[in-house]
């Protein structure tokens, strides 16, 4: 990490992370617990419990707070998001919250509008704006794809940077912990770009299995997200996803994570190496993974 860690809390005063339970949440917590930080994982199962739809909690989930990570769920694009990120920012300056970190998204008008609230609120704040996450692949949305040998998405040749998401935790750690990230928008890529097509090939390639891309229309797309039952701004999400933010606006890499952290980020070859060596991919393994 670019700095070391300072002493931003007193004994007492607690780090609170939105989404504790997610991809990024719970390795934030893992890593803040390994520095002896008081931690607060926030969540729908948790006490005191909170969810983005329903604030009368929110209060108590603030008490004794004095760094947030916000991650709001299922993401910043869905409408509605600004407004419940405005009434969570006013909340937690009234109740004494020093700084605040948002994880973001690449390309996206709505999240930049929240980037702006949480840039607004006269508190320390830090912006971290992600590229996917290499972990939809293994523990996320694309994993049974995966398991079944065929990614099949309404994606074109267009590449994007996917990241670690223990890059994304390292950052989000380092803002929340240390000094000289205060104001900082850190926008944080892999060190290289790769379209879908490539990404089912290095993850054929290293586990074994044999995983194709298969470009699908979207409209073939949207009537299978349908047929599945999946919950409407899920639905509504991956369609502004691949027809709105994948369409080359992001194809570059960004150097967030080198100036956050002093090092490179890691690379899709060594993800798949870490999956391959945890048996993630194997289709034995599919019900054991979550």
């Amino acid at each position: 990490m670019k700095n070391k860690t300072t002493q931003l809390q007193s004994e007492n005063e607690i780090t609170l992370i939105l989404g504790g339970n997610g991809k990024t949440g719970r390795r934030i917590v893992s890593k803040l617990q390994e520095l002896g930080v008081k931690t607060r994982v926030a969540s729908r199962s948790a006490s005191p419990s909170f969810d983005w739809n329903d604030s009368s909690n929110w209060a108590n989930v603030l008490e004794g707070v004095s760094c947030v990570y916000i991650n709001y769920a299922p993401d910043l694009a869905i409408p509605g998001a600004t407004d419940a990120i405005q009434q969570f920012v006013d909340l937690a300056v009234t109740k004494g919250v020093k700084r605040l970190v948002l994880l973001s998204g690449r390309g996206e008008q709505e999240a930049q509008a929240c980037e702006q609230i949480v840039q607004s609120s006269n508190v320390e704040w830090t912006i971290v704006r992600a590229s996917w996450f290499m972990q939809n692949f293994s523990e996320g949305e694309f994993l049974s794809m995966v398991l079944d040998g065929a990614i099949t998405l309404p994606a074109s040749d267009v590449p994007e940077p996917f990241i670690d998401v223990n890059d994304i935790a390292d950052v989000a750690v380092a803002a929340l912990t240390e000094e000289g990230h205060v104001y900082e928008v850190y926008e944080v890529t892999g060190p290289r770009l790769m379209t879908f097509a490539e990404v089912a090939q290095e993850i054929s390639e290293a586990s074994g299995q044999e995983v194709q891309f298969i470009q699908v229309p979207r409209d073939d797309f949207n009537q299978a997200i349908s047929d599945s039952g999946a919950p409407a701004e899920i639905a509504w999400l991956l369609n502004y996803l691949f027809e709105t933010v994948l369409d080359g606006r992001n194809a570059y890499v960004c150097d967030g994570v080198q100036r956050a952290l002093g090092r490179e980020p890691a690379d899709f070859h060594n993800f798949v190496t870490r999956m391959t060596a945890r048996g993630i991919w194997k289709e034995k393994s599919k019900e054991n993974v979550a």
